[in-house]
């Protein structure tokens, strides 16, 4: 059983380079001085209250300056564009959903059997890209960008060593590959699109499907 002090994903070998709160983007953030963190912070905060508020097509450069009370170049030479606020936000909500992947409370985070936390990891996966569909596909980033970004070999990874301890048989890289690639489907057929399919009946599918497989 893992223990939350040491992750199983450390036992299978994430390279040095891909651990919990990874970006998005890949890299590393460059260091920020204090007032540039604050300013950073202010302004996705801003950018967050507007998407709830009006929705994410009302969101314009002017209007984020307005409500974040900076000038309109303080955005522009942080982000460089609408699109990279709208990265910048994804890049948060993946941090957090490793951090609570890998390192988390039960049953997503250690300390839970391996089928259980994949079973939470396939719903709270869900709910994340549910969430956030509208800034993914906002953010313009194309389909080989968000499979080839360390996040994702997080992900992968991930569930590749919990099938392993629950001695799931077969090629699980491609196993792995094939279940995540499932759950990030919902970003090309939003739930309620398609003979209304709702979120509670996906993450119900998720969870059968991942208990049939280790049946």
């Amino acid at each position: 059983m893992d223990s939350p002090s040491a992750p199983s994903e450390t036992v299978f070998g994430l390279p040095p380079s891909i651990r919990p709160g990874v970006s998005l983007l890949g890299g590393t953030p460059p260091p920020e001085r204090s007032d540039a963190a604050r300013n950073r912070e202010r302004i996705l905060a801003a950018a967050r209250v507007v998407i709830a508020r009006d929705g994410i097509e009302y969101l314009t450069m002017d209007l984020l300056a307005t409500e974040a009370g900076v000038g309109k170049g303080t955005i522009f030479r942080r982000f460089g564009s609408r699109t990279g606020v709208f990265r910048s936000l994804l890049d948060e909500a993946e941090r957090d959903f490793q951090i609570r992947m890998m390192a988390g409370p039960p049953p997503l985070g250690p300390g839970a059997d391996p089928i259980e936390r994949l079973v939470a990891f396939g719903r709270a996966r869900i709910e994340v890209l549910t969430t956030q569909g509208d800034l993914l596909r906002e953010s313009e980033a194309p389909p080989e960008a968000r499979y080839g970004v360390p996040a994702r070999q997080v992900t992968e990874v991930h569930v590749m060593s919990l099938l392993r301890q629950a001695h799931v048989d077969g090629d699980l890289p491609v196993l792995a590959f094939n279940l995540i690639s499932m759950l990030e489907a919902i970003l090309i057929l939003p739930p309620g699109a398609v003979r209304g399919i709702t979120v509670p009946r996906l993450a119900d599918g998720w969870e059968e499907l991942v208990r049939r497989l280790v049946a």
